[in-house]
């Protein structure tokens, strides 16, 4: 069973990672998911799923259970703890009314649902494992969503439980599996990356005009800082393309609605499939990160590399390492855009052919497999 709050046909980093590791286990396992109805990222249940309380389904040999829960993207951190208490209380309910197998893997943040899970699941018969993506509260506080306090220490104390509570986690880092070996000794600790499995797709012509073309796709959130990146870009010869929807759509739309002099061009939400067409379209992609948070690396980075796409990488730490590690672009500063400027600027449109791509993908299909990590994965379950 994998317990998570994002799966699809929700979009983003969490839930192409959850649906990876379901496929891939499929094959040796009877595998269940339990998940809230759908309402990432727009924070509202998803039309077709709207006025349920529970929805099961058989998607591609996995059994997918939908659960109720109070969806909200507000920016009050009451509403949003009650949301999250909300499926909570869900889980809780199904937990006491449904056979639980032996084997859990619980999806965290967000902690205080990882924490339920933990804590009800608990059983010498039954092996949890942690699947750890992101450090909270710490990453909270670095993005600023999060101040020192009360509230910050009870997730701390939530944080210490559920890796003290595990037998197996799952670190997307060696950041995030240093920093939990500080807190626990008895969890084995397993560095899973969020590798994609994907088709591997022919390399695309590059463009043949002097205009460096930038594309971002994915989540518009806080983290990102897309709208901020819109406001400091440096446009010479320079155009900036966005697909993905999040808390920052609205904003976004309307600052280049205001600027309609600036070269950024906005396309929404697209189907992940199509989005892979359509990346290939441009020279670069960018990867930023509004502050550097200790634990994160974007999987993002893996996924473009197996599209043979050039990055340029503004969120410092780990996933900075890869990309110069890895000759897979170029990386600036987290949260400096004159030297993120500069470094666009040194940016050579002649080294970006069709070789370099290719280069990229063929490293990636070699070191970031998605099936040999999986088979390690496996021995450790």
């Amino acid at each position: 069973m994998i317990i998570t709050c994002y799966f699809p046909p929700e979009i983003g980093a969490a839930s192409n990672r959850i649906f990876h590791l379901a496929h891939g286990l499929k094959t040796d396992y009877d595998v269940t998911v339990v998940t809230p109805l759908p309402n990432y990222p727009t924070g509202k249940i998803f039309p077709e799923f709207r006025g349920k309380f529970k929805i099961k389904t058989q998607e591609n040999s996995i059994k997918v259970v939908r659960l109720w829960l109070y969806a909200s993207k507000s920016k009050n951190k009451f509403l949003r703890l009650f949301a999250m208490l909300s499926y909570s209380i869900s889980l809780v309910w199904f937990f006491l009314w449904n056979k639980i197998p032996d084997k859990v893997i619980v999806q965290s943040p967000p902690l205080l649902v990882a924490y339920t899970s933990m804590f009800f699941l608990r059983s010498k018969k039954r092996k949890l494992i942690l699947n750890v993506s992101d450090l909270w509260p710490s990453a909270g506080y670095e993005l600023g969503a999060l101040k020192k306090g009360f509230s910050y220490k009870t997730l701390q104390k939530l944080e210490r439980f559920n890796y003290k509570s595990a037998d197996l986690i799952l670190g997307q880092s060696n950041e995030i599996l240093a920093h939990i070996g500080k807190i626990a000794s008895k969890p084995q600790l397993f560095l899973y990356r969020n590798y994609p499995d994907i088709k591997r797709l022919s390399i695309a012509p590059t463009t043949t005009d002097d205009t460096l073309k930038i594309v971002y796709a994915g989540l518009l959130g806080v983290a990102q800082g897309i709208l901020k990146l819109c406001k400091e870009l440096n446009y010479h010869n320079v155009e900036l393309h966005i697909y993905g929807s999040g808390a920052e759509e609205d904003d976004i739309k309307l600052f280049i609605e205001k600027h309609n002099d600036l070269p950024i061009y906005f396309y929404g939400r697209v189907d992940r499939a199509l989005l892979h067409e359509e990346l290939r379209r441009y020279d670069i992609v960018i990867i930023p990160l509004l502050n550097r948070i200790y634990g994160s690396v974007p999987s993002k980075i893996f996924e473009y590399a197996k599209l043979g796409m050039p990055m340029l990488y503004f969120g410092g730490g780990e996933g900075e390492d890869i990309i110069n590690d890895c000759k897979l672009g170029w990386v600036s500063k987290a949260g400096d855009y004159a030297q993120l400027n500069f470094t666009i600027e040194s940016i050579d449109k002649e080294v970006l052919t069709s070789e370099t791509r290719t280069k990229i993908q063929e490293y990636a299909y070699r070191y970031f497999d998605f099936e040999k990590q999986l088979r390690a994965l496996k021995t450790q379950l």
